[in-house]
């Protein structure tokens, strides 16, 4: 099968076809194999969980799992989302063929000095929103009770180590893999960011139509920065601090990481205020950009030549081509890059013919 001959450069959303094993199978069987993997990757990981939870002696609910608690709770369902990483790294290696670091930037690897300035950008931008949400007038519900310094401390450390790594996983698959995988066959980058987004949106739950229409322009912004920026890290600072800001007011009260709530769930006025904050961090790092020089694309892989047959000798007589074997010579017949005198080389050949 002959590969189709690609343009100079790919840019993000194209790297499915940055291999030059690429087929226009593997991106959707990639897709398959990751899905089934990262399924069998939570079911093990539920069951370890388990296991270990009835040794160390928590209770058992209803249907005979262990009650981890809020904090143990949710960092095994922090976990089962960051599984991800390392399913999609396997399956870029396996079957994609190319470099796991692909699906990080165009550069083959995570910027991680671009990632802090991003990280830098989001955090005054994302507070300053999430602030001005605490001033939203109450829906009549009871105020939550302080959990507490320890047990906020407790939590806090939880959630420091393992958001980031959610949040980094929720961006391979959605603005990372699906992405690359759309991109394989839609040359336009519009194309291949909003059906990512959709899922993205639909991924966290079907709530209120305001909480829906809030995850679409989240993943539509986040797969923007991607395209714009070359790579992962605007999203996933934009991501990770986000979901922190998020679960640590959760956790500064009593059983406030048990809710069932997700981001699909929220109401008109906070995502209204959620919208103000992501444009103001996708504008700030818009500004970045026009300030710093950053790698947008990567190469595309170059077509291997055709194969020379083994019987061919390439060569012009008397300057044979670089690389190319050197014809076999005869008694009597000169070597090449020898002069030979025209009227001589009848005799020569006469006097080789006699013997």
């Amino acid at each position: 099968m002959t590969q189709q001959q690609l343009p100079g450069q790919l840019p993000y959303h194209r790297l499915a076809r940055l291999s030059p094993r690429y087929r226009w199978w593997r991106p959707l069987l990639g897709t398959l194999v990751a899905a089934v993997t990262y399924l069998v990757a939570v079911v093990l990981l539920m069951l370890c969980g388990a296991a270990l939870g009835l040794s160390l002696g928590y209770r058992e609910d209803a249907d005979g799992w262990p009650e981890f608690g809020p904090v143990s709770g949710t960092a095994l369902d922090l976990l089962s989302i960051a599984v991800a990483i390392p399913v999609l790294a396997l399956t870029v290696h396996w079957i994609g063929r190319r470099r796991p670091g692909t699906v990080s930037s165009v550069t083959g690897r995570l910027r991680w000095r671009w990632l802090l300035r991003c990280v830098l950008t989001a955090v005054p931008v994302l507070a300053l929103a999430m602030g001005a949400m605490f001033l939203l007038p109450a829906d009549g519900e009871a105020e939550g009770t302080w959990a507490g310094w320890t047990a906020f401390g407790k939590a806090l450390a939880m959630l420091v180590v393992l958001v980031p790594v959610q949040a980094a996983a929720e961006e391979y698959v959605f603005r990372g893999w699906l992405t690359q995988t759309a991109g394989a066959y839609l040359r336009s980058p519009w194309a291949a960011l909003l059906p990512q987004a959709v899922l993205f949106a639909a991924a966290h739950g079907w709530g209120t139509p305001w909480g829906f229409a809030d995850l679409v322009v989240f993943g539509t912004a986040a797969g923007w920065l991607t395209w714009r920026t070359g790579g992962l890290e605007a999203a996933i600072a934009l991501h990770a601090v986000n979901n922190l800001l998020a679960f640590g007011a959760s956790a500064a009260v009593v059983d406030g990481l048990s809710s069932d709530e997700t981001a699909a769930d929220a109401p008109w006025q906070v995502v209204a205020l959620d919208v103000v904050g992501i444009a103001l961090y996708t504008a700030a790092v818009a500004w970045w950009l026009r300030r710093r020089r950053l790698e947008r694309t990567a190469p595309a892989p170059a077509q291997a030549p055709p194969a020379v047959p083994a019987t061919a000798y390439p060569y012009v007589y008397g300057a044979p081509v670089y690389g190319a074997p050197v014809p076999p010579q005869w008694p009597g017949r000169p070597a090449p890059g020898t002069a030979v005198p025209p009227a001589s080389r009848g005799a020569q050949a006469d006097g080789a013919d006699g013997g």
